[in-house]
């Protein structure tokens, strides 16, 4: 007789399936269930198998987004979905950095501020006792949004909203100031009250997930409102929410009120704003650009100067851009309202999220002048263009159909190369994951970027993991002062990693190779990455006390010594300066 009453070993591939599941967003409780097994058996295949640092390319914001969307996506939530969704939101308000005011908010959904109805809540609640209809917004009133937006946002917010008659605005603001966040709610509000659509244009669908979270939390928060929809919204009042990317298939054949925001970072502006503006070609539709200063040479900036519009006429009219002409808002005669909002102006207008003094401390003067005091970018004095930067900048969700993120080899058993910039006196190191071209006419790819604190051991696990999780064939780390102590750790377990050792003739050809690979539009990298374009064009050229050319970038802690670009060029030196080198499929590290 047969005494072994030991449970036979899980299928492996149910932990791959867990994995996946937790990836994309799901709860541990949520997967155990699904899978058939104890939430600790899920928790202890998470933490041995380092799940968490599984998830690339996404920022803190976007992932709680993306979670937040499942969430309200899902049928029959428990009461625990509710309350991660409630701490999610939560999350999401401080991302956007504005301080909610808490007890003035809760009075207006309690029902405190006086008026008979009752509260917006409870009013809800009897109505979904009656009719349960998709996306109801019949029970919002016009009061209601405007006594919860006076108590939500600051001046300069206000500001926005009082020209939102105007039929196109292009804002040139700070960063950090709440912008999306702001035109996120303006939106919401404006559907609800007009049924009118409104459509934002987002460099990849990870940031329009942000848009989209932020309106259904909205509607979750203040009216107790599950809103329901993939792509599109569509609420009882006919109005649709959509959020799109700038990839041309999906950026065109809608209509409705058009936001686009970060423009001055956008690839290919004029042909993209040539496809999508058309939404808003009706009279009664309204455009919106807003973003941070990148270069003039950008070709939004046109748009924004007034160039475009002199460009065929005669009888040329002079734009004032000056802070002091546009700080409260102007409108040009080519009939768009111009409005610039720096730092100051915000804590001006009641945001006092920031401490300015340290922010100039912590940057340098020209870093803190284009982050936070609207000032464009001097291009030339960077050996990188920022158009052809720009023209490197896809939407991977669409384009990359070979990696799969989310998964335990999300990009199979092709070979990568591994770049490594060390941190230099205090601030963050930068390793990246680069997918080198497979066959003529393929490019390289950024499949995954990581910034690294800590001690030189905790950095040089983080390698090793990524050496675990792809097949890398190369790992190039600079080892000039500080990188040193993570190159030998990390030949422990790859004794194939390569030192670079710094020097004029080394910074040459390391900028020489990323000219080439850039201007040729051999590489990609997620157009969400908008700090990879912001550290190559901190790289500069300048002349030595002995007349001898090297290269040079400016330091802040947002962009460092403009590490993730150094990291990148550090992965592409493994091709040599003169060959493009066919990499071939190799089957084993």
């Amino acid at each position: 007789m047969n005494t072994n009453t030991s449970k036979p070993p899980l299928n492996p591939e149910l932990k791959l399936a867990a994995k996946a599941m937790y990836l994309r967003g799901m709860s541990m409780p949520e997967i155990a269930e699904k899978c058939g097994v104890s939430g600790r058996t899920v928790y202890n295949w998470r933490n041995d198998g380092l799940w968490d640092e599984i998830i690339c390319g996404v920022t803190p914001e976007q992932a709680a987004a993306k979670r937040y969307c499942l969430l309200a996506d899902k049928e029959n939530k428990t009461k625990g979905d509710l309350d991660e969704m409630d701490r999610l939101f939560k999350q999401l308000e401080g991302f956007a950095r504005i301080r909610q005011m808490e007890a003035k908010t809760a009075a207006i959904i309690r029902g405190d501020s006086g008026s008979e109805g009752g509260s917006l809540k409870s009013q809800r609640s009897d109505k979904k006792k009656k009719v349960q209809i998709k996306n109801d917004v019949s029970g919002i009133t016009a009061d209601a949004l405007e006594k919860i937006r006076t108590e939500l946002f600051f001046g300069y917010q206000h500001r926005w909203h009082a020209n939102k008659h105007q039929k196109t605005r292009f804002i040139l603001k700070s960063r950090q100031i709440g912008a999306t966040f702001y035109f996120a709610w303006e939106a919401f509000e404006d559907a609800i009250l007009t049924g009118d659509n409104q459509v934002f244009l987002s460099a990849s669908k990870n940031q329009a997930f942000v848009f989209k979270a932020y309106m259904i939390g909205f509607a979750r928060k203040y009216f107790d409102l599950e809103l329901k929809g993939s792509d599109c919204i569509t609420l009882s009042n006919g109005a649709e929410l959509r959020f799109v990317s700038t990839n041309g298939r999906t950026a065109q054949g809608y209509h409705g009120h058009f936001y686009v925001d970060e423009v001055f970072w956008i690839p290919d502006f004029e042909k993209i704003n040539d496809l999508a503006s058309p939404m808003a070609s009706q009279k009664k539709w309204r455009l919106t650009y807003f973003s941070t200063p990148s270069v003039k040479s950008h070709s939004a900036y046109p748009l924004w100067s007034g160039e475009k519009f002199n460009e065929d006429r005669k009888k040329k009219f002079e734009f004032d851009l000056t802070h002091k002409t546009l700080k409260n808002g102007l409108l040009g005669q080519d009939r768009i309202w111009r409005n610039i909002v720096n730092i100051k102006d915000a804590e001006e207008n009641g945001c006092d999220l920031f401490d300015i003094e340290d922010l100039k401390f912590r940057y340098s003067d020209s870093a803190f002048n284009n982050l936070f005091m609207c000032a464009f970018m001097e291009a030339g004095l960077s050996v990188f263009k920022l158009g052809d930067l720009l023209n490197c900048a896809v939407d991977s969700n669409i384009v990359w159909v070979d990696f799969k993120t989310g998964t335990v080899r999300p990009y199979g058993n092709l070979p990568v190369w591994i770049g490594y910039d060390p941190a230099r006196r205090g601030d963050k190191s930068t390793v990246v994951v680069l997918a080198p071209p497979l066959a003529e006419g393929k490019k390289f790819r950024i499949l995954e970027k990581l910034t690294l604190r800590g001690a030189w051991r905790h950095q040089a696990n983080e390698i090793k993991k990524l050496s675990d999780k792809y097949n890398v064939q190369f790992i190039g780390i600079d080892c000039t002062g500080p990188g040193n102590g993570v190159f030998e750790m990390v030949q422990k377990f790859y004794p194939r990693a390569t030192a670079i050792h710094y020097g004029l003739d080394t910074k040459t050809r390391l900028v020489l190779k990323a000219q080439d690979v850039i201007e040729a539009q051999r590489i990609e990298w997620d157009a969400e990455h908008t700090d990879i374009p912001q550290a190559f064009l901190q790289v500069r050229q300048i002349s030595t006390g002995n007349d001898q050319i090297t290269y040079v970038a400016d330091r802040s802690s947002e962009t460092g010594h403009a590490d993730v670009a150094w990291a990148i060029m550090h992965g592409l030196s493994n091709e040599p300066l003169t060959e493009r080198r066919k990499s071939g499929v190799a089957m084993s590290a």
